[in-house]
């Protein structure tokens, strides 16, 4: 592994750098990456921040956004700023199958990889790691990293504290979660005092709905939303056809599987919905139920005990009768 001291060393010469995360990337994604790309460029280093795919626009006023480049857009180019960059920071995650069109560009690239993450099971592609599951979000990660492990705070403008900011509010539910430990709390109050307006990014981030975006919303409210009051679930399943009604774009969906969630006495919930290319499922729980495991057994994914998701290539209507089918296994937990 690479180590803390010449990562140090390394950084105090200008390098080519190339900054990343998952795809679809959401506001702890993009936060992150946008807080690293900042400070980088500001020590003096060629930094390039490139996503594997489009992500909600209700990210698009974060500071940098202008700068940030969709791998598919330009493979080519792409393609040619990885292979030749020095450094590659990998953010919110751990496993190169999730920068999906990219993961092998970044695999062969000669770069060193630096990975900084708190999703569980690392698949080991880093050089230098700076992990920790129990992490709220990868930008506490990211916070930690810049002020502690670089001993950097005064480098935190209030650019990065923004962004940084906005990774925290949207990975811990606007700091409800279970995760919102004392230290979120006074990280948060630092990035306030650094420059973070917090009342503004709550409005890009959450008061920003398209029309459509409401209305899709209280359909699948009205429409979509079973509960399974014997196993203490309830669930949304969403169609193609229900996408493309309401011409929901990338970020539309977010958050919906919360209101299954906010249901009295509702131990687990779940969005399930037909992408086309796959059906995609995420899940919620509150307790000790374990979403990641779920997932990893059988949906072909992971994630958090208390937040996960997966895919399938059944039919969506295949993918509910499994989902439902597997509570029984579990009905010992959901209803303790």
């Amino acid at each position: 592994m690479f180590t803390l001291e010449a990562l140090k060393e390394e950084l105090t010469k200008p390098k080519h750098i190339v900054v990343t995360t998952h795809h679809k990337p959401d506001g702890d994604a993009l936060g992150s990456s946008l807080a690293i790309y900042h400070w980088l460029q500001a020590k003096g280093h060629t930094v390039q921040v490139i996503v594997p795919s489009d992500f909600p626009t209700f990210l698009d006023w974060m500071p940098g956004r202008k700068d940030v480049a969709i791998y598919t857009q330009n493979k080519t180019g792409n393609d040619l700023l990885i292979a030749s960059a020095d450094f590659i920071f990998c953010l919110d995650f751990n496993g190169l199958p999730r920068i999906h069109a990219m993961e092998e560009s970044v695999k062969n690239a000669a770069a060193i990889k630096i990975m900084i993450d708190h999703h569980l099971d690392p698949e080991g592609f880093d050089d230098y790691r700076h992990w920790d599951s129990q992490a709220a979000a990868s930008a506490q990660l990211v916070y930690d990293f810049i002020v502690n492990v670089m001993d950097d705070h005064q480098a935190i403008t209030p650019e990065i504290a923004t962004c940084l900011y906005t990774g925290l509010m949207t990975d811990t539910g606007s700091f409800r979660f279970q995760t919102t430990t004392p230290l979120v709390h006074l990280i948060t109050a630092d990035l306030v005092n650094l420059g973070a307006k917090n009342w503004e990014i709550h409005e890009h981030v959450y008061n920003s709905y398209t029309e459509n975006r409401l209305k899709f919303l209280g359909f699948c409210l009205l429409n979509r939303l079973e509960v399974l009051h014997e196993y203490h679930t309830a669930f949304f399943s969403i169609s193609r056809q229900d996408l493309n009604r309401f011409q929901i774009t990338t970020g539309d969906t977010e958050g919906l599987v919360n209101y299954a969630l906010a249901i009295n006495g509702m131990k687990l919930a779940a969005l399930i919905i037909d992408r086309t290319e796959q059906v995609k499922l995420s899940l919620r729980s509150v307790g000790d139920f374990p979403c990641n495991e779920v997932c990893k057994k059988h949906f072909n994914g992971g994630g958090h005990r208390n937040a996960a998701g997966g895919n399938s290539n059944e039919s969506l209507s295949n993918v509910v009768q499994q989902f439902k089918s597997l509570l029984p296994e579990y009905k010992a937990l959901l209803i303790k």
